[in-house]
């Protein structure tokens, strides 16, 4: 039970707010940063990415929406919307993971691509660790759980970081799908944990 008084709370939600915004401008640069990148590129992973934040998008959307509000029902589904953008991304991850290794696709060095991954992990881990921290100070399990979206988002970005600098300095063109494969465990067990009631 939080027992944060009126005014503590106030700022808390104003946090909350500032994060998810914050979360939702990069999340919309990305994007076309990304299409530029995959495209020059022809990178599938790059292209997955962006995929990836528009889950992201959509995720710090519903909390938005659910922190403009209150009532146990409320929380639910927006705990439900976000256990969907979970399973999209793990549907994609495992996809695209497979599809790459099945096919062994090349794609070209992304200068570009490893610096905004570089950037936008180091971001998202910021942004997942305040959300964690607000979301554990208001009591709102929607917040910590789009906070553990960040989070993937950000694993994500250094999976594909790793797997493009990989490929770029050593020709290890496979990285990238196998830490895919990690990230599509971790988006399962979040969905679980979701659609359990454990949160």
């Amino acid at each position: 039970m939080s027992n944060l008084n009126a005014v503590s709370r106030q700022t808390m939600l104003r946090r909350g707010f500032a994060l998810e915004y914050a979360t939702l401008g990069w999340n919309v640069i990305g994007i076309a940063v990304l299409a530029v990148a995959a495209i020059s590129a022809r990178s599938v992973a790059l292209a997955g990415f962006g995929l990836d934040s528009l889950i992201e998008i959509g995720a710090s959307t519903v909390v938005i929406w659910e922190l403009s509000g209150t009532g146990e029902d409320r929380q639910r589904r927006a705990l439900k919307l976000i256990g969907v953008g979970f399973t999209l991304l793990a549907l994609y991850l495992l996809v695209q993971s497979t599809w790459v290794l099945a096919t062994d696709f090349h794609p070209r060095h992304s200068p570009l691509g490893i610096a905004w991954t570089a950037v936008t992990a180091a971001v998202m881990f910021a942004l997942a660790a305040g959300k964690a921290r607000t979301g554990t100070a208001l009591n709102n399990p929607v917040l910590k759980t789009e906070g553990r979206v960040t989070l993937v988002d950000g694993l994500l970005a250094a999976a594909v970081l790793l797997g493009l600098v990989l490929n770029a300095l050593a020709g290890l063109w496979w990285a990238d799908p196998l830490a895919g494969y990690v990230l599509v465990y971790y988006a399962a067990r979040e969905v679980k944990e979701i659609f359990s009631g454990g949160h």
